[in-house]
């Protein structure tokens, strides 16, 4: 699964990587612990155009009663996203880029859980591949804009951490993932398959990161030598 990531992009980066025309008056802060139900970037197709827009992480499908089920819908297998109820029509006509810097995973090891940071060796921005839906709202909240990311199996790297891993789009695969009009269910789904192993790189980072409240650069750090002094961080 993908649960915390980072974008730690700039804007201008963010418009050359995706071919964004217009990002002006965009603001774009410094995000290094992302999480479910927080609004974040997503790149999607308006009017025919790639805008950056703000929505909210966990998809809520536009027949759904309560807003708690974004909680429960932060990823969607890619396998089976073509035919769930929750995902199928944002599937065939709403999907979206999701921009970042790295994701973290955990792994069992001596002492608890340890976070790793996954990112691209040359730190070039990644891409995540994903599905958007608009919810009316109900009498205790107001309408939302709402995403999922969308997961595959793991390449070898992954597999040490995680028995999935979040879909990376290549560069040239941006466009035919967004354009629903002119790529088909089964075009879409080719292209999701698990990133070539070779590209990513793995480090353990500080257990701050454990706790979304901590949204700074020192959930990058190192782990501390002092376990006991790294337990009193979060």
């Amino acid at each position: 699964m993908c649960g915390r990531y980072t974008l730690i992009a700039e804007l201008d980066e963010l418009a050359e990587e995706f071919g964004l025309t217009d990002v002006g008056g965009l603001s774009l802060p410094l995000r290094y612990n992302i999480a479910p139900t927080q609004d974040v970037p997503v790149i999607r197709l308006v009017d025919g155009a790639k805008q950056l827009d703000s929505l909210r992480w966990g998809l809520i499908p536009a027949w759904a009663k309560d807003i708690e089920i974004g909680n429960k819908l932060i990823n969607a297998r890619s396998e089976t996203a073509a035919e769930k109820p929750s995902f199928r029509s944002a599937f065939k006509k709403r999907r979206c880029l999701i921009p970042a810097s790295g994701f973290y995973e955990w792994k069992k090891e001596k002492g608890g859980k340890q976070p790793y940071y996954i990112h691209r060796d040359d730190e070039h921005v990644l891409a995540f591949a994903g599905l958007w839906e608009s919810w009316a709202g109900n009498e205790d909240s107001g309408p939302l804009e709402t995403f999922t990311i969308l997961t595959t199996d793991p390449n070898e790297l992954m597999q040490t951490l995680h028995n999935r891993m979040p879909v990376i789009l290549e560069r040239d695969d941006y466009d035919k993932w967004l354009n629903s009009d002119e790529t088909d269910k089964d075009a879409a789904s080719a292209l999701l398959d698990p990133f070539p192993d070779g590209l990513l790189t793995t480090v353990p980072v500080n257990k701050r990161v454990n706790s979304p409240r901590n949204d700074d650069a020192a959930c990058l750090e190192p782990p501390p030598k002092d376990e006991g002094e790294q337990g009193m961080l979060f």
